[in-house]
C-alpha cells in the first residue's frame, strides 16, 4: 500500500512543480514594453476609482490580453503588486525619472501636424515658454512642432479622453527629450500628480 502512495505523491510534486515551472520560471521577463508604462499611468490617473483589465484596454485602445500581459511583466519589475491591483508609485517615479529616456528614447523628426507634447504640452507651457515645440504626430493635431513618436499608438486617442493622463505622458515626455531645466520640472511635477 505504501508503495501505491509513494509514485503518486512524486506524480503530484512533479504536477505542482510544472505548474510552478510554467507560471514563474518559464515565463521570464522579455523587458518592459512601451504601452507598459502608459498602462501604468492610467492606472495612477485613476486615483481611487475601481477598474477593470477591460475598462483600462477599452481607454487606452489595447486589447485586455495586452493589459494582462503588461501587468504581469509589471509584475515581474516590481512596478505593482502580485495581485496586479496597486502601482507601486516610487519604483515607478524612479524608473521614469531616471530610465526612461534610455529605455524608451525619443528622436525628434521632421516638422509636422499633431498633438502637443513634452514642453510645448499645456501644463509644461505654465511653466516654461520654449521655442521648441513638440507634437505626436497627428493630421486633427491643432500643434506644430518637431515630430516624437508618442511610448504607443493608441497615446493620441487616449489622452483625448482623459486629461491626467495627457499630462503624465507629456511630462514622460519632457524626460526623453527636454533639457536639463525642464527636466527637473517635470520631475516636480510627475511629483505632484502621483501625489493627488
Amino acid at each position: 500500500m505504501l508503495t501505491c502512495k509513494i509514485p503518486l505523491i512524486r506524480d503530484s510534486r512533479i504536477a505542482n512543480y510544472a505548474i510552478f515551472a510554467e507560471r514563474f520560471i518559464m515565463k521570464q521577463h522579455k523587458g518592459m514594453r512601451p504601452h507598459d508604462i502608459v498602462v501604468l499611468l492610467k492606472i495612477v490617473s485613476k486615483k481611487d476609482q475601481q477598474w477593470f483589465n477591460k475598462d483600462l484596454a477599452a481607454e487606452l485602445f489595447i486589447s485586455p490580453s495586452e493589459v494582462s500581459e503588461s501587468l504581469s511583466r509589471s509584475a515581474i519589475a516590481g512596478l505593482v503588486d502580485p495581485a496586479k491591483r496597486n502601482v507601486f508609485t516610487n519604483a515607478l517615479l524612479d524608473f521614469l525619472i531616471h530610465g526612461i529616456k534610455y529605455v524608451f528614447p525619443a528622436q525628434p523628426g521632421s516638422l509636422g501636424k499633431g498633438v502637443l507634447t513634452a514642453q510645448s504640452s499645456p501644463l509644461m507651457l505654465k511653466h516654461f515658454s520654449s521655442e521648441e515645440k513638440y507634437v505626436w504626430p497627428n493630421a486633427d493635431g491643432t500643434g506644430r512642432g518637431m515630430t516624437i513618436e508618442p511610448l504607443y499608438p493608441g497615446a493620441v486617442k487616449a489622452a483625448a479622453m482623459d486629461n491626467s493622463l495627457y499630462n503624465l505622458m507629456a511630462l514622460c515626455d519632457v524626460v526623453r527629450v527636454g533639457k536639463v531645466r525642464e527636466i527637473k520640472k517635470a520631475e516636480e511635477l510627475l511629483k505632484e500628480l502621483f501625489k493627488k
